[in-house]
């Protein structure tokens, strides 16, 4: 049975997806910040739809297009991650640019709830580092 597209995939999934060994996905951590697969524990890599995506673009850029890893990165700096979505052709990239911007009661209501998370974050650090906890 196939994976919904929403779902997340394993390294070895999206290795495959992609049509490259998985060191390359390690390598390509290393290398592109914005590459920023989620991480479980025992450090098990799960891509996003949109992980997949960005590669998708960097795939491209340096297999079909003959970008060196220096000229993605500028690419990225210069365009940021637009670019690399269109490259993979991907919807994501359309549907970002749709979405409208925040008003500003939503954004302070945003706002208030990171702020609400990072206090949060905070006492549960507190709380690890008196209890010895190293996670």
């Amino acid at each position: 049975m196939a994976k919904s597209p929403e779902a997340f995939r394993t390294i070895s999934e999206a290795a495959e997806e992609l049509d490259v060994p998985q060191h390359v996905l390690r390598f390509w951590e290393t290398k592109f910040s914005f590459i920023r697969p989620m991480k479980r524990a025992g450090g098990r890599r799960f891509y996003r739809p949109q992980d997949i995506a960005v590669l998708q673009g960097v795939r491209r850029l340096l297999h079909d297009e003959g970008y060196t890893i220096k000229g993605v990165q500028k690419l990225h700096k210069d365009q940021g991650l637009r670019r690399l979505l269109t490259e993979a052709g991907s919807d994501l990239e359309a549907s970002a640019a749709a979405d409208p911007p925040l008003d500003r009661e939503s954004h302070l209501r945003l706002q208030a709830v990171l702020e609400t998370l990072d206090a949060a974050k905070s006492r549960l650090d507190s709380c690890l580092a008196e209890s010895g906890d190293p996670a």
